[in-house]
């Protein structure tokens, strides 16, 4: 008995330890890069060159003085900030709105627009592009904050994730509040909206990484140097633009590692929340 129970053991421990190493390298080959990142950020250009996988010869924050006080780079983290922070609080407010009107409201069209909604987020976005670029023209807010962030207050993935939880909710929540006297928005707002904590926290992650990432919008929005966001500057110093040389590597990596710190944080902070959309939603 005891020996086929140890027998029995034995695979599923070996088990264990092939899936424990498997997930380990696969950690260190995902973790990598971003190392090689951070220490080539403080290399000489001259050991970057020569020696782009190893440790610096001589420690230096040279190409982080440069970036701050003899480049734009200011300018575009600014930017950036800005035009992130406008773009999140715009679609954690604009998708709310728009999934609660799905899921809750009736009106003519509804299942049209939520087709619709379907419909666009299959489009690829670079198909997009032209037609955003027409647009915004035709406004006449080319070269301008409100074309780098109109466009992107509101997408499709977020109004549809908010649209799926929002029908969570038993709607007997909201029929208490109405028989209380609170009208659509003072339900939605007071109600609705704070049991919703576990989505919005997932939009608010998701928009802040998707507008700070933002490329190529930025590209068809503003041609102005003074509007140039960190992707965008990061990409043409990346590719030799503005003074970044083919060899300045601690000068590019620098850029992109402090353009990653953000991003990174948020989601180690709040990996676990994005993790569950459906949690604390009322059951009846």
């Amino acid at each position: 008995m005891s020996t086929t129970t140890a027998a029995g053991r034995r695979p599923s421990r070996a088990t264990g330890w092939i899936t424990l190493l498997v997930l380990v390298f696969l950690a260190l080959f995902y973790v990598f890069p971003f190392v090689v990142q951070v220490l080539g950020s403080f290399k000489t250009d001259a050991d970057a060159t020569n020696n782009p996988m190893g440790l610096p010869q001589v420690w230096t924050t040279a190409a982080y003085h440069r970036l701050f006080q003899n480049s734009d780079f200011p300018r575009w983290f600014a930017n950036s900030v800005l035009v992130t922070l406008v773009v999140t609080a715009g679609r954690v407010f604009f998708n709310s709105l728009a999934g609660y009107a799905l899921a809750r409201l009736r009106f003519p069209g509804r299942k049209l627009v939520f087709l619709t909604l379907i419909a666009v987020m299959s489009v690829p976005a670079v198909v997009l592009l032209i037609p955003k670029f027409l647009v915004i023209k035709t406004l006449g807010i080319y070269d301008s904050y409100p074309a780098l962030m109109f466009p992107l207050l509101v997408d499709a993935a977020g109004v549809f994730i908010m649209k799926n939880f929002f029908e969570s909710i038993p709607p007997a929540v909201e029929e208490a509040a109405r028989i209380d006297g609170a009208g659509t928005f003072r339900t939605f707002w007071s109600v609705v909206l704070p049991m919703a904590t576990p989505a919005l926290v997932t939009i608010t992650i998701l928009s802040f990484q998707g507008s700070w990432n933002e490329y190529s919008h930025f590209i068809i929005a503003s041609s102005d140097p003074n509007l140039t966001t960190l992707t965008k500057g990061v990409g043409t110093l990346a590719s030799g633009g503005l003074g970044g040389k083919a060899n300045q590597y601690p000068l590019k990596l620098g850029a992109a590692l402090i353009m990653t710190l953000p991003v990174a944080a948020l989601f180690f902070v709040f990996q676990k929340r994005i993790m569950n959309t459906s949690a604390g939603a009322v059951k009846e």
